[in-house]
């Protein structure tokens, strides 16, 4: 089906301006006004926008859907339902899972299974080990958004400490190299001391312990060596989910997004929670890297506005509540579901004057586009295809566990209410979500890349 969506605020590079957008074949047809005499609007179904704001769909660089082997925390077609629910087009999963993805021949099966079940575009990383260069180098970079890498342990402790593979891989890997960084030797020195003084009754078994264990120090530590090895290899490096102040001397804002060859990201959590909330979220928002202090989170937000951070993924990362919240503090898991309410608090920060609508727009949809070199999509353009998300910034909503999408069925943020809402989602031109309601008959497209 065709649609003519009229009167809406569309909000693209940099510029909100009231336009009507016609999406024909799976493509934005025409931007415009009077677009009822394009002879592609005859028969499209017309949807009245006035009072939203229509802008590209967001683009997650960085999930935890747990398919394959982790199916009963998540999987695919629950987790691209919670994308589209929250705005979010596109997605980009990472490899561990069970088995963890780290060759080609597992990656092309969890592209063959999303053919089948997500609702979202999609794409996978290849995961580096300290042993399976051969098949980091055998990877086609137009077809595949890149190399996942972790310089800390977490989640499925794919961790790489070999020298000789970090250097061979900085050296030779194709394609952009995404980075999880906490140094490992920091975390275990902290950890086992963390444990003696809990022990000792010295600190509490809880939440607010977490970034004691997963510090800044461990943090800049990993970082630094990471900027340090892309700058002595030439390799692309975009570091994941920036916690901390100290990180962002790491990175410039002196020349153009597709001219940097080292980059950063950061997650909405760190934007909007501080050390303060472990008090009342708990083990809810424990996460790797840990949520930190409110200055931490200050200096997030300034570099959002200044370029030295270039976009945002959520680290969406499902865990079944006893995971969560039965035992203590060590064996309690790290990472929460997020995708269906990334973009509800970006917008409360441009509430809150801390950004514009712009410029999450910019840091969600165009960056991550523009970063990955994906194909003709995250932003609205004549001939591009069409990813939408239709957004009502003029309502509130007070969330709940039993209105989460992901497959876990909690939310950290139960009880907090947010100001905005998805009222609509297309993805590839088709209505997959809709007031509520998904529609999913239809399937999202591999992302391509022009690399």
């Amino acid at each position: 089906m065709n649609y003519l969506i009229k009167n809406a605020s569309v909000v693209n590079e940099g510029k909100v301006f009231e336009a009507d957008v016609l999406v024909a074949e799976g493509l934005i047809a025409a931007i415009g006004s009077g677009l009822e005499s394009n002879s592609k609007a005859s028969g499209a179904h017309i949807i009245d926008a006035r009072g939203k704001y229509l802008i590209p769909g967001v683009i997650d660089e960085h999930v935890h859907f747990r398919d394959p082997g982790l199916t009963q925390k998540a999987d695919i077609f629950t987790e691209s339902r919670a994308a589209v629910a929250g705005g979010v087009t596109s997605f980009m999963d990472m490899p561990n899972t069970v088995p963890q993805t780290v060759t080609r021949q597992l990656l092309e099966e969890k592209f063959a299974m999303a053919s089948e079940k997500s609702l979202a575009n999609y794409s996978f990383y290849l995961g580096a080990t300290n042993d399976n260069l051969s098949e980091v180098l055998g990877m086609d970079k137009s077809a595949v958004c890149g190399i996942k890498l972790f310089m800390g342990s977490s989640t499925g402790n794919m961790l790489v400490d070999s020298d000789g593979a970090l250097e061979a891989l900085f050296r030779e890997a194709p394609c952009l190299i995404a980075a999880h960084c906490e140094d490992e030797a920091t975390i275990r020195q902290d950890t086992a001391r963390c444990k003696e003084l809990v022990q000792a009754g010295q600190l509490p078994s809880d939440a607010t312990i977490h970034p004691l264990v997963r510090s800044a120090e461990a943090c800049y530590r990993s970082s630094s060596r990471a900027v340090e090895l892309a700058a002595r290899t030439g390799a692309r490096l975009h570091i994941m989910h920036i916690s901390t102040a100290a990180e962002l001397s790491l990175f410039r804002n002196d020349i153009p997004l597709a001219e940097k060859r080292i980059t950063a990201e950061t997650c909405p959590h760190y934007l909007y929670l501080a050390q303060e909330d472990y008090a009342e979220l708990g083990f809810g928002i424990k996460c790797n890297p840990a949520i930190k202090t409110q200055d931490d989170r200050a200096a997030l937000r300034k570099a959002l506005c200044s370029g030295l951070i270039d976009t945002i993924g959520t680290d969406h990362a499902p865990h079944l509540k006893e995971e969560k919240f039965t035992g203590d503090y060590f064996t309690s898991k790290s990472g929460f579901p997020s995708i269906q309410h990334s973009l509800d608090i970006m917008l409360e920060l441009v509430r809150e004057d801390v950004l514009t609508l712009p410029q999450v727009v910019q840091l969600m949809c165009h960056n991550p586009a523009t970063l990955y070199g994906i194909d003709r999509r995250g932003f609205i353009r004549e001939g591009w295809h069409a990813d939408l998300a239709l957004v009502d910034t003029e309502c509130s909503k007070t969330l709940a566990d039993a209105t989460e999408f992901s497959k876990c069925g909690w939310t950290p943020y139960a009880g907090r209410t947010f100001h905005s809402r998805v009222t609509h989602t297309f993805v590839n031109g088709n209505l997959v979500f809709e007031n509520g309601i998904f529609h999913d008959d239809s399937r999202g497209e591999r992302l391509r890349f022009n690399n």
